[in-house]
């Protein structure tokens, strides 16, 4: 198993008995509402959910690679989370509960926090992101950070989706070497994909969360720009970079944004006394909510579907009209023939990067872009198996004008020309896409998107890297600025009426059928 400091065997598993086999078979699949139950009935503790959990990545990540280290004061903070609740009560509906975070995700702990970069191995930050003081105040137990794309994918054209330079790459337990894993929150969707933690913070810039969750059968969230604070989180893109939940359930995934939503860097997110807001995303959580439903369907995005995928979305189609719902099929974007450029990631990546480095403590190897290049270069075996081709060309040509020029096309087609011309036009209440197709629109426009399980295929295509898109499938929800609650509504009326959720199959050495 992954420890920072210290080799698992001795720290921290030999704190406690080994949890039984009953409960061995239990936490497959759990989700968070069951676990506070056995809590709160006294059967299960924290420190035993902790542990449980601790156990399954001793046991099969380390073909999986998905979790980069493990909290080593998890299972303090667990026992000290159950004294509390037999003190006080509990914080939250996360009280007690594991949680993995992405690698590029700030915790003050002893963690590091290196988006999977080999300069920043050592790094431990001073103060937490704001999602984790939000996770922590809930009393959630951090159990660790997860293995991810390095620099959330803006590397290399060649790196593997889910590779790092500290933790490898990344496999699909649905397919391990054989499957796509998804974008650069992998290792955050392979974990959650396989047991290994109740629920995972990943974080998207265009498709992040939203296609590893796809790939994996998870229900993802990709919130509106600017309901989560970015604060403490390290920067791709910043006019579109947001974190979000990812998890097996659409319930445990509304739990954990109604936990980490609420930011005072945009008025949506503030009360008028500058606190930060509150929604219950789980007060949408209802079976009929998807009825009267208007959703369209945007055929341009299917174009590339192979007949499985294809038939997988004919069939979510026709449980949407059976739920009741009012399907709009076809449906156009004036934007879909859009042809978009790099500028905007080129230019944000190297300002926000160079800014984030340059108040790294002076211990740290790096301090720009240019520093990071030379010490990849200096550390070449270990640092750049698939070289960095995009950190060598980040923006250094783009003009302030230039860049302006095309956030304002990119922000006007992919929003007014785009989600909010077809829901307007037709009107409806979101849009469905396949899986990951459709993520970039709501990336540029800042809209949200939630994924949920629409069911597997045995064939696929070729995808980067030599993997094939089979496997787990997921059907995409799109809508307008903050339409979160709308969307999860939609997702959770699907998800249980379909249920086609199953977990990977893992045998006891580790590896995955």
């Amino acid at each position: 198993m992954k420890n920072n400091d210290a080799d698992l065997s001795s720290n921290p598993l030999s704190n406690i008995q080994s949890p039984a086999r009953e409960w061995q078979e239990w936490i497959i699949e759990a989700d968070i509402t069951a676990m506070q139950q056995e809590m709160e009935q006294g059967k299960l503790s924290s420190e035993r959910l902790t542990a449980l959990y601790l156990e399954r990545i001793d046991r099969y990540d380390s073909l999986l690679k998905s979790v980069l280290e493990i909290n080593p004061d998890a299972l303090e903070i667990a026992r000290g989370l159950d004294q509390e609740r037999r003190d006080k009560g509990v914080r939250s509906p996360l009280h007690g509960i594991p949680v993995l975070v992405k690698d590029n995700i700030a915790t003050s702990d002893k963690l590091h926090t290196s988006a999977g970069a080999l300069a920043l191995a050592d790094y431990r930050a001073a103060e937490d992101a704001v999602v984790i003081n939000k996770l922590r105040a809930a009393g959630a137990v951090i159990l660790g950070k997860a293995n991810m794309t390095e620099w959330a994918n803006f590397m290399s054209p060649t790196m593997w989706a889910g590779y790092s330079s500290r933790g490898g790459l990344v496999l699909n337990p649905y397919g391990p070497g054989e499957l796509f894993i998804g974008g650069s929150s992998s290792g955050s969707a392979a974990a959650v994909a396989a047991n290994l933690a109740a629920a995972a913070l990943g974080t998207e810039t265009s498709g992040s969360i939203i296609c590893p969750a796809a790939q994996n059968s998870l229900t993802g969230i990709k919130p509106t720009w600017g309901l989560v604070s970015n604060a403490g989180i390290i920067p791709g893109i910043g006019s579109q970079d947001t974190a979000g939940p990812m998890a097996r359930t659409v319930s445990d995934a509304a739990l954990l944004l109604s936990i980490i939503a609420g930011t005072g860097e945009h008025p949506h997110g503030t009360l008028s006394d500058g606190t930060a807001g509150r929604q219950d995303y789980t007060a949408s959580l209802d079976i009929e909510y998807v009825k009267s439903k208007r959703i369209g369907i945007p055929r341009f995005y299917y174009r590339d579907l192979d007949e499985e995928a294809l038939l997988l979305m004919e069939s979510a189609i026709a449980v949407l009209k059976e739920l009741g719902a009012e399907v709009i099929d076809p449906i156009e974007l004036p934007c879909q023939n859009a042809e978009w450029n790099a500028v905007i990631l080129q230019y944000e990546f190297k300002k926000g990067l160079n800014r984030y480095l340059s108040g790294l403590p002076a211990s740290i190897p790096v301090h720009s872009l240019q520093e990071l290049i030379e010490f990849n270069n200096q550390h070449s075996a270990q640092a750049l198996k698939y070289g960095q081709g995009w950190l060598d060309t980040s923006g250094d040509d783009i003009t302030e004008q230039e860049y302006l020029e095309q956030l304002q096309f990119s922000r006007s087609m992919a929003g007014r020309q785009g989600i909010d011309y077809a829901l307007e036009h037709y009107g409806l209440d979101a849009i469905m896409f396949a899986g990951f197709h459709g993520t970039d629109l709501a990336a540029r426009a800042g809209y949200p998107l939630i994924t949920v399980p629409a069911g597997y295929t045995t064939t696929g295509i070729t995808a980067p890297g030599g993997y094939i898109t089979n496997g787990p499938q997921g059907v995409t929800f799109s809508a307008s600025a903050f339409s979160e609650a709308v969307l999860i509504g939609i997702a959770y009326s699907f998800e249980q009426a379909t249920k086609h959720r199953r977990p990977p199959l893992l045998d006891t050495a580790g590896e995955a059928d």
